[in-house]
């Protein structure tokens, strides 16, 4: 007996029994007007449309009838013209030694162009001029809400947005700012104090009309919390909090508890304020901030030293801030040429850093795609294997500088800390510009003993000679160059004189062995003039005034200051 399929759309129903697989006889002949019989793949079909329209339910796994379709589709694919497992995608390899190698006679022999520093600025103010303009208040305080103390976390630059912002803050609120205590760090281990680095009586003294500042908290206020800060009510503040927040919130727990603690503070205040509280960011940043004297006495004799080796390009130099020490090689777990050293080296910086956090479990780390993206710092020094004992070496920050026109008759100054592998990583650096100087180079034993076991200092002596610079470059994000960047502004015009390389483009540049010098001078000028546009920008509120300070800290130069300024130049 013949089994029977019955569609509900259909009156009649059709025989599906297929003839038995030992018999190979003809198929039963049909009469004028019977339809055919149905396939294997016609009755699965038969039935899927019957589970259709019986059960309407069946639609909720239309997904997954469509994904697995959509496998069995790709399993039925070719795949032989797939690159290999091997492949790695274009700048997420290191090919700088092979691209040193192509380029260098022709580099060596390039005398086409004049050394770029006396003509790189030549059309950056097209646009017209910026001054500084800060307005100070010229009448007392009233009476103060209270006491705000802060704890300023990070290296020196973070730091110093603490610093800014508390005086904002402070300002804002009519509160008594406490000298900002700070923090001691794991990586940066440096137990300075506000006075150390900065001058604390010229501090209170700028802005003694706008925030009142005192070095300590009266006794009186203090007993109440057993002379113990830690006492304090410390307000847990989120990220970019606004204005407004401080003012409904911090306010009336301040005038209730006559003293408040904010710790951490970093970062604890949106870029997006009220024009007063810029003003009040700016007057700390660009005038109440100064380096203490021991500091500043260092630095300013490092600068003019520098000028001195740059006799023959009119005093003028380059600094370049390189991030390549340990710590940042590490956190940004990029792998360099190092082998079995390297990533010992740095897995075990990692854990005294930043104990458990690149080791979770479930948590992935992909080098090549981070060099993709432009986040891997740029190396003094690229080295890769050619044999098993020779190594060649190569400058990702030199070919740049020497494409940007820079020749060796430019002086540079480098400022860094200590960076990870120096001797094997300097070495070709200094012989692409042998007057390259850092500041172990411009000074005596004596006299950078009293700072070489303190890093924020030793980072504000660097801060100070790359502010006077000619030329800066960054390397690398972050809040050294983020300030910089301003402060350079705010000195010039409203031109930062800063090259800022797209590091996504520099990645692919240096995974093509094969282009030639007129080629990549091309593409590294095309880079330095993109900064020259860049140089003069207006704030947005997205943006800090720390790093663009125009309008909020500027205004524009009216005519005849421009036509003064370009005729002293």
């Amino acid at each position: 007996m013949h089994a029977y399929n019955r569609l509900p759309s259909s009156g009649h129903s059709s025989p599906s029994a297929p003839s038995s697989p030992r018999l190979r006889s003809k198929p039963a002949p049909r009469f004028p007007g019977q339809p055919a019989p149905k396939t294997l793949p016609q009755h699965l079909a038969s039935h899927f449309l019957s589970l259709l329209l019986r059960r309407q339910g069946i639609f909720l796994f239309a997904p997954l009838i469509y994904i697995s379709a959509v496998l069995f589709y790709m399993d039925t694919l070719s795949f032989h013209n797939l690159p290999p497992p091997h492949y790695a995608p274009p700048g997420s390899i290191y090919r700088s030694p092979q691209l040193y190698a192509n380029l260098r006679p022709e580099m060596e022999s390039d005398n086409s162009t004049a050394d770029a520093i006396s003509t790189i600025w030549r059309n950056s103010y097209k646009g017209g001029e910026w001054t500084p303009c800060i307005d100070k208040s010229s009448r007392g305080l009233p009476e103060s809400n209270g006491y705000i103390y802060i704890e300023a976390n990070g290296g020196l630059n973070q730091q110093r947005t603490s610093i800014c912002n508390a005086v904002a803050v402070a300002g804002y609120l009519n509160a008594t700012l406490i000298i900002p205590h700070f923090h001691f760090h794991s990586i940066w281990r440096d137990p300075s104090k506000f006075s150390d680095i900065y001058d604390e009586e010229f501090f209170i003294k700028t802005l003694a009309n706008d925030v009142r500042v005192v070095d300590k908290v009266p006794g009186l206020i203090m007993e109440r919390f057993d002379h113990n800060m830690t006492n304090v009510y410390n307000f847990r503040i989120k990220a970019w909090s606004s204005v407004s927040y401080y003012r409904g919130t911090v306010l009336p727990k301040m005038v209730e508890e006559q003293i408040i603690r904010i710790s951490p503070f970093a970062n604890r205040l949106s870029f997006d304020a009220p024009p007063a509280v810029q003003q009040l960011r700016c007057l700390a940043n660009y005038e109440a901030l100064r380096f203490s004297n021991s500091i500043l006495s260092l630095g300013q004799t490092l600068v003019t030293r520098m000028k001195e080796r740059s006799a023959n390009n009119s005093g003028k130099y380059i600094s370049v801030h390189l991030r390549f020490e340990e710590d940042m090689v590490a956190f940004s777990c990029c792998i360099y040429d190092g082998g079995d050293k390297e990533k010992i080296d740095m897995d075990a910086a990692r854990e005294r850093g930043w104990r458990g956090k690149f080791t979770k479990r479930g948590k992935v780390i992909h080098p090549g795609a981070i060099r993709i993206n432009g986040k891997c710092p740029l190396t003094p020094l690229e080295a890769t294997m050619i044999s098993e004992d020779l190594t060649m070496n190569t400058i990702k920050v030199g070919l740049m500088l020497r494409g940007m026109g820079f020749g060796k008759s430019t002086s540079i100054y480098l400022a860094s800390g200590k960076i990870y592998d120096s001797e094997r990583h300097m070495k070709p650096l200094l012989e692409m510009f042998p007057l390259l100087q850092t500041k172990e180079m411009l000074t005596s034993h004596e006299e950078l003993a009293p700072f070489q076991n303190y890093s924020s200092r030793m980072a504000a002596i660097d801060y100070t000679v790359c502010l006077h610079s000619e030329v800066f470059v960054t390397t690398q994000g972050g809040n050294f160059p983020h300030f910089l960047l301003g402060h350079r502004r705010f000195l010039y015009g409203g031109h930062s004189r800063t090259i800022r390389p797209d590091k996504r483009k520099l990645a692919l540049l240096y995974d093509n062995p094969n282009i030639g010098w007129k080629s990549f001078k091309r593409q590294m000028l095309n880079i330095r003039a993109h900064s020259d546009s860049k140089g003069i920008e207006i704030k947005r509120p997205s943006d800090s005034v720390y790093s663009v300070p125009c309008p909020d800290c500027m205004r524009r130069s009216n005519k005849t200051e421009v036509l003064k300024s370009s005729s002293a130049t």
